[in-house]
């Protein structure tokens, strides 16, 4: 079996990494892959270290498309990526997620002869973002949805999705046992939070980094909690802090620190006290490590994460974010909603039934 595996963002990189592993480690000598790297996300996060720390195969193309407008980046990804399975003629076009570049992938296998897998298919957040819209449209042009969770399943039966529809648990499941045993917890002693009761903070959808309103109510909350803050902030969200005056409030209350690496972040994930976040990904990572969860959204795609309380949305409201933060407990029961931690091996499963191959 030959799949292209399109990829385009650091969290996508990190989920195909671990079905990379089970078809060039399990499978090398009955299947082959090929790694697109849109560059939709282009920064220094995609340095050498980063694939070299998470044993990531680097891209085998990089279209190098950058950052623009959703169209546009949509649109010069879908041409890059229509040469490239014309190039390679994949059995299987293997897409993660939500981003623009699932959806330009989803676009060009629907019109070719591969068969488009989606893994995360049937997440739902029931908003009007952008992320949303791109989940949607590649599920309905899907030939194998694989869904991470029962809910998932659901979703895709409501709009009348059965054709081709697998579950496979959550390949984010796979990937955080996997960073947790290799866990740096050298970044506790940097940031002098070994052993101490600490905050972990992660902004950076546009809806609150975007917006000076939002972005302040949220950097306020985080510096009235009595205990530290650690907040990796992208160069985006700097950028923003600078240009609505908040960065050096962001300095001098919190530890405001360049963003660190995948196994860096999971260690302080796995320590916190609590995490506060508007990234999907982060949600459940903390779900997987017992952590509690505040996101700073008003919905969120996981919401098993908030049905089982170890989530609490709370948007940008100020009061609710001190409030969350300050009641954030451990409940007594959590359900196993994503699987067991073998989605990789699944997924590689169905696709080569699939395929026959």
């Amino acid at each position: 079996m030959k799949l292209l595996t399109v990829v385009g963002a650091r969290p996508q990189f990190v989920k195909a990494a671990v079905v990379s592993r089970e078809l060039r480690n399990d499978h090398q000598n009955e299947h082959e892959e090929v790694l697109v790297h849109t560059g939709q996300h282009y920064d220094e996060e995609m340095s050498e270290v980063f694939f070299e720390e998470l044993s990531i195969p680097r891209p085998d193309y990089n279209l190098g498309v950058g950052s623009k407008t959703h169209g546009t980046q949509t649109a010069e990804m879908l041409a890059g990526l229509e040469a490239r399975i014309e190039d390679e003629n994949p059995d299987v076009v293997l897409v993660y997620g939500d981003t623009n570049s699932t959806l330009a992938a989803a676009i060009a296998a629907s019109k070719m002869e591969p068969l488009l897998a989606h893994v995360e298919a049937g997440m739902r957040s029931g908003s009007d973002i952008p992320e949303e819209t791109n989940r949607v449209l590649t599920d309905h042009g899907g030939d194998l949805l694989l869904a991470p969770s029962p809910d998932a399943l659901d979703n895709l039966e409501r709009e009348g999705i059965t054709n081709g529809v697998h579950f496979t648990g959550d390949v984010g499941y796979d990937a955080l046992l996997w960073a947790r045993e290799r866990a740096d917890e050298s970044v506790l002693s940097d940031f002098g939070v070994r052993g101490e009761e600490f905050v972990l903070a992660t902004v950076h959808r546009d809806t609150n980094t975007d917006d000076p309103e939002r972005l302040e109510a949220i950097i306020d909350a985080l510096a009235d909690d009595p205990r530290r803050v650690v907040l990796p902030a992208h160069p985006r969200t700097v950028g923003f802090l600078e240009a609505f005056d908040l960065y050096e409030r962001a300095e001098r209350e919190l530890t405001l620190t360049d963003p660190v690496g995948y196994r860096q972040f999971v260690a302080l994930l796995d320590s916190a006290s609590v995490v506060t976040t508007d990234s999907g990904g982060v949600q459940k990572e903390a779900f997987f490590l017992d952590t509690p969860c505040v996101t700073l959204r008003e919905e969120t795609e996981w919401v098993e994460t908030v049905e089982s309380g170890w989530n609490t949305l709370v948007g940008a409201d100020g009061d609710a974010i001190r409030r969350a933060m300050r009641d954030a407990t451990k409940p007594n029961e959590k359900p196993t909603p994503y699987g067991d931690g073998n989605a990789a091996e699944r997924i590689v499963e169905v696709l080569a039934n699939a395929t026959g191959i």
